[in-house]
């Protein structure tokens, strides 16, 4: 079977699709193969909550890590210039070990649409992408876009798997936490 169509499969079976012309609840994600060493990574999900919610949800940087499953630190961290600066380290298991990424982000954030991020130092020579909401008649539609390259010593295919499946994840850890606060 070739590797679009293995990739195809392992996707279906993470995915409980529903009936064409329904709305998917479940995180859609696509890797776009830029060279060997290179993938833009793209998601989305749709969140049955407004905007703000999710906003306040995706910026609480400090509790990200109390929620998203793959990711086991995310800190504040001093910025030159007074802006948002963020430590996150991710884990993930991989070929019997436990991986692990650490990025340092800077991030900017535009109040309610966009929150971009770019790698200033960590385990990827790249790491640059952003948040975008899209608010709809009853729900948001969350999308998140990611070009990443890792460091010479580990090669992108190994993890890219590994990383598309730690997205979807992520993406439900956000909507399970959206829904949480709406709780009355």
């Amino acid at each position: 079977m070739s590797q679009e169509l293995e990739a195809l499969a392992e996707l279906a079976e993470l995915e409980q699709l529903e009936p064409a012309g329904e709305p998917t609840l479940e995180p859609g994600v696509s890797v776009e193969r830029l060279n060997r060493w290179e993938r833009r990574i793209q998601a989305e999900i749709l969140i049955p909550h407004p905007v703000a919610p999710v906003w306040q949800v995706l910026t609480d940087y400090e509790a990200l890590a109390d929620f998203i499953p793959n990711l086991a630190v995310s800190r504040r961290l001093a910025h030159p210039e007074a802006k948002i600066r963020l430590e996150q380290v991710g884990t993930q298991p991989l070929l019997k070990i436990n991986f692990r990424a650490r990025v340092v982000v800077d991030i900017e954030e535009i109040y309610p649409q966009q929150i971009h991020f770019t790698c200033v130092a960590g385990d990827f020579s790249r790491f640059d992408g952003a948040w975008h909401l899209h608010p709809e008649a009853t729900a948001t539609r969350l999308s998140y876009a990611v070009h990443l390259r890792p460091r010479a010593n580990l090669p992108v295919r190994w993890i890219e798997g590994r990383i598309t499946r730690g997205i979807q994840v992520n993406l439900l850890a956000i909507r399970q936490r959206v829904g949480q606060l709406m709780v009355p």
